[in-house]
């Protein structure tokens, strides 16, 4: 008997999903059959995405597992009818272009690039910006993309401190955990990437309470969550030069209404929610292989803990 997999997502995302699925699985011999309508008495696997229409998940009474193709779960953790095992997103593809995207922005803002590429008047402005030992980097977030992006900017030279909810180890990295850490990851901070979940605990993280306590000037690079971050503490900040620059990739409101102050303010970068995404061929991959384990009766990969949310 073939294994029998849901395919939960928006229809469009079919067709670049179908073909790497389906080799991902017979790579590890597993004999599945995929689809988008399959009855629920039968589905053994559900590969999910929290925009589906799929939302009751009652009658899926022997399912083993909802395998998240998105890194975030916060539009899915809470859902009552979700009761089986969910899985979130560690995608390698994913993960390499976080790394890239934050790299970029972080030495676009080390070396004062913008002076440069934005010079209308012509100035002539010699800068010769500090070398990346001299400077301090914190990551908010020591999940699998944070600690990626950490080690990314370590390997550069970078004094690179991470902040996490609870203890971690990461090489060649300086960690800090809980309250108190907090407040000594910020105070390294000259250049701040947010990476934590979107959660009760962390949203408006980054307040004004926050951002005093980063050095005066610092840049914050957020392709995170929207919600991590106070808007109007934010603007704040800038205005009053706290924060010299911020780069953000996601919003509370997505597409950023054209209302929005964060399209007029000079020290703003706006990206459309571009840093990282789900590749599918690497993705497939991971799908794949939680699958085999389901079948093998090993423990799944990337659970997520229900009680803290991710």
């Amino acid at each position: 008997m073939p294994i029998n997999i849901l395919f939960a997502a928006q229809p469009d995302q079919w067709p670049t999903y179908n073909a790497p699925l389906k080799a991902a699985c017979a790579a590890l011999g597993l004999s599945a059959h995929i689809a988008q309508d399959i009855p629920p008495a039968d589905v053994d696997y559900i590969v999910y995405a929290p925009n589906s229409p799929l939302k009751d998940f009652t009658p899926y009474t022997t399912t083993k597992a909802v395998l998240n193709l998105w890194a975030g779960v916060e539009a899915i953790v809470g859902n009552a009818t979700l009761t089986h095992p969910l899985a979130r997103m560690v995608d390698p593809g994913m993960t390499q272009s976080m790394a890239e995207w934050v790299t970029g922005h972080v030495m676009r803002y080390h070396l004062g690039m913008d002076r440069h590429i934005v010079n209308p008047d012509h100035q002539w402005q010699p800068h010769t910006p500090p070398l990346a030992n001299e400077r301090s980097v914190t990551v908010l977030g020591m999940g699998a993309l944070g600690a990626a992006v950490g080690t990314a900017l370590a390997r550069i030279g970078f004094d690179v401190h991470g902040w996490s909810r609870r203890p971690k180890d990461i090489a060649n990295l300086t960690t800090h955990h809980g309250a108190d850490g907090l407040k000594a990851a910020l105070s390294h901070a000259e250049i701040l990437v947010l990476l934590l979940p979107n959660t009760a605990a962390t949203e408006n993280i980054l307040d004004a309470t926050a951002m005093a306590q980063l050095p005066r000037g610092a840049f914050v690079v957020n392709p995170g969550r929207g919600p991590l971050i106070d808007d109007t503490a934010l603007l704040d900040a800038l205005n009053t030069g706290q924060i010299a620059g911020a780069t953000l990739d996601v919003f509370r409101i997505e597409p950023l209404p054209q209302e929005h102050l964060f399209w007029a303010h000079p020290a703003v970068t706006i990206t459309p929610h571009v840093a990282a995404e789900t590749r599918p061929h690497t993705a497939a991959q991971v799908i794949a292989e939680n699958i085999r384990r389901g079948e093998a009766g090993e423990p799944f990969l990337h659970l997520v803990d229900r009680a803290t949310g991710y």
